[in-house]
């Protein structure tokens, strides 16, 4: 006998992605409901680097405090050579245009347990595990409401919920994407690695950031986690073992160029392998991200290898793009036009990443033909051209791409700052520090240099968004002299804090509100009779 209910929302997943989806759309008044396979969070090694951008993003999600008590800052990456001698370094600043860290290390299964105490927390959100999706399917015409069907653990009873959205947050191996007829883009990178967790009191070689080894025939990568944890990844094929007296003597032999093991102790007290697992890398895009109310997010929509640690981030910057929109289309009847957005903005930025880490891993670590030389050499002379290194460190998440909620009109001044985010200094508010997305809230909302204008108060008003006046913030001038930079006299931020239109200086009104307004329904005129719906 099967059961049934509707939801606005359902997330099939509850890692990272799926979590963090869910509370963004609580914070927008959204419910969800999350179902997820496991019971507990999955403990196997994962990913272990963020941004700044997504700590930005555990800001919005209310767990950035406790984040900060696990984390650990990074340096930035180097790459080696086989003889560990640096081709070249990018370097992250301890202080990130996000106001974070612009690298961060820490544990996976630490990170989903602050996310999943959140989410307790939250009325709107129900988290059911134990649960596994056995199939999601709408109407041919992809209209709501979505129906899925699932089983519970020791049961072939199929139950089923329908919502207004279903979110595939499900994985490389998304039954969400089979369901919406989506096909893997190979971007032509597999290899298999082999991930090692160790907790040790030994004194280990590290320079506080991450090392990848350039070496054709033992490329690796080694990164400090916390006070006494650390990770190594090693090429190494499927069959090669690391446990017992011979793996264990391979395992000395692999770490000898960064802690001391003596022979035959390796798995000691003192060097403990806390979790290995054999994964292998590739590179692979969705040919499409949404079919109806039905998406895909994370790794059920892309793939990347590790080697610049955006996986993961590039899986919660879904999450953080979509989740306003959806809000905005359930909650107050905006175009669904809105929701085709999202790829639209998300898909380019995932294969620049995806491309990013492609060219990393075979320029430095890929291939062992003759040719593989040859490309190290050319990174590594690229590397050294003096800017090269700080532009890549800086540029991995660029501009969003001209569209409706990123207009780019040729000769505008201050285009470039459309489609970028805001910066986020720490400000004083009635004698109280805090960072800026805390004064703006959740929503829109208009950063302005100037008195507002009634045309700009209209649109505010039209999108419920807050005006924030830089003078009323006492910053270290980062906002002022971030609008005089882009010649503008005010922004209009979106929820995620990208800038979907400005005010030129001088002008007093946002050029033509129409190309996105129509999306969003809002519901006033401006005063001037440009229209705001």
């Amino acid at each position: 006998m099967s059961t049934a209910s509707r939801r606005p929302v359902v997330i099939i997943g509850a890692g990272p992605v799926g979590v963090t989806a869910a509370l963004l759309l609580a914070r927008h008044g959204v419910p969800s409901l999350v179902l997820e396979r496991h019971r507990d969070v999955y403990p196997l090694p994962r990913a272990v680097v963020v941004d700044d951008e997504v700590r930005r993003i555990l800001q919005s999600v209310g767990i950035h405090e406790e984040f900060a008590a696990l984390a650990r800052p990074a340096r930035g990456l180097r790459l080696l050579d086989a003889r560990h001698r640096v081709i070249a370094e990018f370097a992250r600043s301890l202080h990130g245009r996000h106001g974070f860290p612009q690298t961060s290390m820490f544990d996976q299964p630490d990170l989903e347990r602050l996310l999943r105490d959140a989410l307790a927390r939250r009325p709107e959100s129900e988290l059911w595990g134990g649960v596994e999706v056995v199939s999601v399917s709408q109407d041919t015409d992809g209209t709501a409401p979505v129906r899925v069907t699932f089983r519970r653990d020791g049961s072939d009873e199929d139950e089923h919920v329908w919502a207004d959205a279903v979110l595939g947050c499900d994985g490389a191996g998304s039954l969400t994407r089979d369901a919406i007829g989506a096909v893997w883009e190979d971007l032509h990178f597999e290899e298999s690695w082999r991930v090692i967790d160790v907790r040790t009191s030994r004194p280990v070689r590290t320079w506080e950031g991450v090392d990848q080894i350039c070496c054709p025939t033992q490329p690796a990568t080694f990164m400090r986690l916390g006070e006494d944890r650390y990770r190594w990844e090693f090429r190494l094929p499927a069959d090669v073992h690391l446990d017992g007296p011979d793996g264990r003597e391979r395992l000395r032999e692999l770490v000898a160029p960064w802690v001391d093991v003596p022979s035959g102790v390796a798995g000691a007290d003192d060097f403990e392998v806390i979790r290995q697992a054999q994964y292998t890398f590739r590179a692979r895009l969705a040919d499409r991200w949404r079919q109806g109310r039905v998406f895909l997010l994370g790794d059920a929509a892309h793939l990347t290898p590790p080697f610049i640690g955006q996986g993961l981030c590039a899986g919660l910057r879904d999450a953080r793009n979509l989740t306003w929109k959806l809000a905005r289309v359930l909650r107050q009847g905006a175009d669904d036009r809105l929701l085709d957005t999202y790829e639209r903005e998300r898909k380019p930025h995932a294969r620049y990443v995806i491309r990013l880490a492609v060219a990393i891993g075979w320029a430095m670590t890929g291939g062992q033909d003759r040719g593989a030389a040859l490309r190290r050499a050319v990174v590594g002379a690229a590397c050294r051209v003096p800017g090269v290194t700080t532009a890549v460190s800086r540029d991995l998440s660029p501009a969003l791409t001209a569209g409706p909620l990123v207009p780019r009109r040729p000769g505008l001044i201050g285009r470039g700052l459309t489609g970028t985010f805001c910066p986020q200094p720490w400000v004083i508010v009635d004698g109280r520090r805090t960072r800026l997305d805390d004064v703006l809230g959740d929503s829109f909302a208009l950063l302005t240099a100037v008195p507002p204008t009634p045309h700009m108060t209209a649109v505010t008003t039209a999108l419920d968004a807050a005006t924030i006046h830089v003078d009323d913030l006492d910053d270290d001038g980062t906002l002022a002299a971030w609008l005089a930079r882009g010649r503008a006299d005010a922004v209009l931020l979106r929820p995620d804090r990208v800038v979907m239109d400005i005010v030129p200086a001088g002008a007093g009104h946002f050029p033509d509100p129409t190309i996105w307004a129509s999306l969003l329904h809002t519901a006033r005129r401006t005063a001037d009779a440009r229209p705001v719906t």
